[in-house]
């Protein structure tokens, strides 16, 4: 998995007023027990809009979301107000074709079941009764039915009584060891228990659903795919008849390819029909047309490559034909939602550090901005209204409406991260570019401290994003976020290198085989450009910190670019290229990143290999690790910390038993920066 997502005048960065009124800067504990809202989920007018709020309970450490609406037609006389009741912790919002009824799930009874209420008020009721979690859903156009994603042993097929039993037989059993004949033997931060993901399909309005029919019958994979996929690779037909899925097969291969296809289906569960076997590489995200003979999805062309472009395309349902849609657009459209009158399709992208929304006509292939700053994380479209999530380097994500054409002016439905903090002043951030590798233009963002005053020098957090397909852009993050950096009086330095997505899929493709050359060098020269531009960055006091792909450049860093840095911070980094070849899951990302198997092309895995350089390293380095990563193995830290301690070299671990690739705890998250920013401190001030 992508373990991904113009200069201002020298005049204007230097203008800007010192905050003198500001109480304070932003600070971690902020921002892990910030309210978080999400899930813009319009009635099917477009008067109506519910959306989630999360919360987090400080003292137990956990998190709850209810479900909140609005009527946008009242405007601005009547606030937000709750749907569901206090005490349900609850998620993804749906409604009803329409309008008058609310649909989410909730594990209040003890295991995820789907729910609905009215939307007028009243109680929920609950709609399943499945002897299994229920992982997901989606109604169908007329609301009659409902697909469910269940996690079911494949030999029990749509007998879900036998899974429950099989599960209950495994947690009965005095011994606990596991043989498995093929991988995956474990994923991101789960170990395979024989289960698939699978869809069934269920009519509402009598019972409760008990029992469903299997609608992904013999195609052996997960739908949704694993371990972040969801039910946006299914869709239904208009007319409720046909559903169609992008699904990987579950076979001995399945680690190392990318190759999803989508699959035709008959809605009772029969006659399944691969649409895209001829394409080796990814195919996602069905959407049928109004008229059921066009499905829309997108598609990648290299297979192995889970980083690549995907395109939009369009097939005739009945010749099979395809075509693009916009080949001219050089970017990878993230999804797909068709406009009530079947003319648009909406879609975010990466472009240029920022997260935009726009709409490409289906007549023309041309491409039109909707929402043109900072990051959308969502949205929704119903009638003449849209909705949005959009966050940015200053703010978590604000939920705002405007019209589907994006013209009308945004209207914020929920409350910005300065506003629910008001005594904190934020660090003022542009953006800037240089001329990096082979001579292409590069870019950046700098980041003030909260505390800025002209004439004055401030240390430097120097910020490596992972992926490396990735960026750090305009945009807000509970993980490494620049303001939190900012908040302790730090200035921040972070560069789109190559291999970054949002500036075409050239510059993306060209980190594949490069880790080690072409995006230091665009490293070091943002740091020297970035250092002659802003005259207020200390370039004596500096630190290079950054996780997975950013991991392990700060450990190749330590090894072949120390001079600059009084510290580094590596979370989650590859430290030895062979041995993490062999131990991660998704075997598929160092194939193509190194070009072959380890024992293909072993001078690959060694040409770019932070675990031959321990010897010129000099550097004080934190290393930070969970025990649940299994994309990036605990062990790879261990031998980072190892290396450092046996090298004498001043160091600490960090070490997390229960946090995977991320630190998704409020607590740990809250331990991470102050580790991290007391290593800062100790190294570089403030």
């Amino acid at each position: 998995m992508n373990l991904r997502h113009a200069i201002l005048p020298l005049a204007l960065a230097l203008s800007l007023p010192a905050v003198a009124d500001a109480a304070r800067g932003f600070e971690v504990r902020d921002m892990a027990y910030l309210d978080r809202h999400s899930s813009p989920t319009l009635s099917p007018d477009g008067r109506v809009l519910v959306f989630a709020k999360r919360v987090v309970d400080e003292s137990t450490n956990k998190a709850s979301t209810s479900l909140w609406m609005r009527n946008l037609v009242t405007r601005d006389i009547r606030p937000p107000s709750r749907l569901t009741p206090d005490g349900w912790n609850v998620n993804s919002p749906g409604f009803s074709a329409d309008g008058k009824t609310v649909y989410f799930m909730s594990a209040k009874s003890g295991s995820m079941q789907l729910y609905s209420m009215p939307l007028a008020g009243g109680e929920p009721k609950r709609l399943t009764d499945t002897a299994v979690d229920v992982d997901g859903y989606k109604l169908s156009p007329d609301g009659t039915h409902v697909a469910l994603a269940l996690a079911v042993f494949p030999d029990c097929k749509a007998d879900l009584d036998c899974t429950k039993k099989k599960l209950d037989e495994v947690e009965a059993l005095k011994t606990t060891g596991k043989v498995f004949d093929r991988m995956f033997i474990r994923h991101w931060d789960t170990w395979n228990d024989g289960r698939l993901n699978r869809v069934f399909a269920a009519k509402l309005g009598g019972d409760m659903v008990r029992n469903a029919t299997l609608l992904s019958g013999d195609i052996a994979g997960d739908i949704p795919s694993k371990p972040f996929g969801d039910l946006s690779d299914f869709a239904w037909s208009a007319d409720g008849r046909q559903v169609a899925m992008s699904v990987r097969q579950a076979n001995r291969e399945e680690p190392w390819s990318t190759n999803f296809d989508i699959w035709l289906v008959n809605a009772d569960g029969s006659a399944a029909r691969n649409l895209t076997a001829k394409n080796p590489a990814w195919d996602a995200g069905p959407v049928f047309s109004a008229d059921g003979k066009t499905l829309y999805y997108r598609a990648m062309q290299r297979p192995g490559f889970e980083a690549d472009r995907f395109a939009l395309m369009a097939m005739d349902l009945v010749s099979g034909s395809t075509k693009e849609i916009a080949s001219k657009w050089d970017a990878s459209a993230d999804g797909i939602t068709l406009s009530a009158d079947g003319k648009w399709i909406y879609t975010t992208a990466q472009e240029l550090g920022r997260h935009p929304l726009f709409r490409v006509s289906l007549a023309n292939g041309e491409v039109e901005s909707v929402v043109k700053d900072g990051s959308v994380s969502s949205f929704d479209l119903a009638g003449p209204t849209l909705a949005i999530s959009r966050n940015s380097m200053k703010s978590g994500d604000v939920i705002y409406t405007s019209s589907d054409d994006g013209k009308a002016p945004l209207r914020a439905i929920t409350p910005s991260a300065g506003e629910m903090l008001p005594d904190v002043a934020w660090g003022e951030y542009e953006q800037f570019n240089f001329i990096g590798w082979n001579n292409e233009t590069v870019h950046g963002y700098v980041v003030k401290p909260w505390n800025y005053e002209a004439g004055k020098k401030y240390p430097v957090a120097f910020l490596i994003h992972g992926g490396p397909q990735g960026s750090f852009g305009d945009g807000w993050s509970y993980r490494w976020n620049p303001q939190t950096y900012a908040g302790q009086g730090y200035a921040v330095v972070m560069i789109d290198f190559h291999g970054s997505t949002g500036y075409g899929q050239k510059f993306t493709d060209s980190i594949s085989g490069h880790w080690g050359d072409r995006p230091l060098e665009d490293l070091q020269k943002g740091w020297a450009a970035a250092q002659q531009r802003y005259a207020f960055l200390d370039g004596d006091k500096a630190c290079a910190l950054g996780a997975s792909y950013g991991g392990f450049m700060v450990n190749w860093i330590a090894g072949v670019w120390q001079k600059p840095w009084k510290c580094l911070v590596s979370h989650d980094g590859v430290f030895d290229q062979r041995a993490m070849g062999y131990a991660t899951e998704e075997l598929w990302f160092t194939e193509w990143e190194q070009g072959g198997t380890p024992y293909g092309v072993p001078e690959n895995y060694e040409q770019f290999n932070p675990v031959n350089h321990v010897k010129d390293w000099t550097v004080p380095m934190l290393v930070i690790h969970g025990q649940l990563d299994y994309r990036i193995p605990a062990e790879q830290g261990i031998a980072v910390f190892t290396a450092l301690q046996r090298r004498g070299i001043e160091s600490k671990f960090l070490y997390f038993p229960d946090e995977n690739h991320w630190v998704l705890k409020p607590q740990n998250s809250v331990q991470w920066h102050d580790t991290v920013n007391g290593w800062l401190k100790q190294h570089i001030g403030q």
